[in-house]
């Protein structure tokens, strides 16, 4: 089975809105920190936001704080991305990322640490 399949991406203007989703199997998402990242052509793989496995504790890249939204919902084994007051800077391909983790474990934005990567979902801000 695909252990994360991220969904809701597609073309938008500025200024608009897009949730993203992400459906995770019950045994990648148990006890797991759940994060996403993007990347677009050319360049690196950047954070975007992380979300610890009980929901209580978020962090996001300064680049969308203030616009961006993680969440998860445990009994749907998925996580989500809402993202409002787009901008064309925001096109890339998200990629939805988990690692499992031990109680107390702190939030990493660090791409290496996770574990478990869906294939991406493509959005595109148009100006």
């Amino acid at each position: 089975q695909v252990p994360l399949v991220e969904s809701g991406g597609g073309l938008v203007q500025a200024g608009g809105s897009l949730r993203l989703s992400c459906a995770a199997s019950g045994r990648t998402f148990s006890r797991s920190q759940m994060a996403w990242f993007r990347q677009a052509p050319g360049k690196e793989r950047e954070f975007v936001a992380a979300i610890t496995w009980s929901g209580g504790t978020t962090y996001y890249a300064d680049s969308v704080k203030g616009r961006v939204t993680i969440s998860r919902d445990n009994a749907k084994n998925t996580v989500y991305l809402q993202m409002n007051s787009l901008k064309p800077e925001d096109t890339a391909v998200y990629y939805c990322a988990g690692r499992s983790t031990n109680y107390g474990a702190r939030i990493t934005t660090n791409h290496r640490e996770y574990d478990t990567w869906g294939q991406g979902t493509q959005v595109t801000v148009s100006s």
